[in-house]
């Protein structure tokens, strides 16, 4: 996901991959807004997405556990099926479907993690961007995430905002958004 400025509207762009390829995409477009101290990027954003980086961590940390859980899915993308054990004595071939399908539910709720702190970060730009403005889809997903979740002002614990984004993932509230 990249955003940029053209004119004087925020434009969100969206390439679509494999499930792995796109979960570390989704991570990595985090990554330039979160990392690094006095960086700015090309859209004037402050490091961390806070207003005071360096006294405030913003979402720093957010972007960490985004990362771990990208790396964490692609050690669970390792096939089930190549850990058989023969059983009863004379099965050769067991598919390990129990343990592939517990992974899957992983990565899943996995992703929805990082995809929700990548919405609260895009949100967050859109914030510092003021008096910027959205198109009229990415104003609706921001007026649904902002609904459950305040601008982020100061340093605040973070995981009750990204299981609120996740709680409206699960719900289809962006499918629904984008008809």
């Amino acid at each position: 996901v990249r955003v940029c400025r053209m004119g004087g509207r925020i434009v969100v762009l969206n390439h679509f991959r494999s499930s792995n390829r796109l979960v570390s995409l989704v991570e990595r477009a985090i990554t330039p807004f979160t990392v690094h101290i006095g960086f700015k990027s090309d859209l004037d954003l402050p490091a961390f997405l806070t207003k005071q980086p360096g006294l405030h961590s913003g979402f720093m940390m957010a972007q960490v556990t985004a990362a771990a859980l990208a790396s964490e899915n692609k050690g669970l993308a390792h096939p089930a099926s190549v850990d058989s054990i023969p059983t009863s004595g004379n099965e050769d071939f067991v598919s390990m479907s129990m343990g592939a399908a517990l992974k899957a539910r992983r990565v899943v709720d996995n992703v929805k993690t990082i995809l929700a702190v990548e919405l609260l970060c895009a949100c967050q730009g859109i914030d510092l961007l003021a008096p910027l403005k959205t198109g009229k889809l990415a104003g609706q997903a921001h007026a649904a995430v902002r609904r459950a979740v305040p601008v982020l002002e100061a340093d605040r614990v973070l995981a009750p905002d990204i299981e609120a984004v996740r709680v409206l993932i699960s719900q289809q509230t962006f499918q629904k958004i984008l008809g």
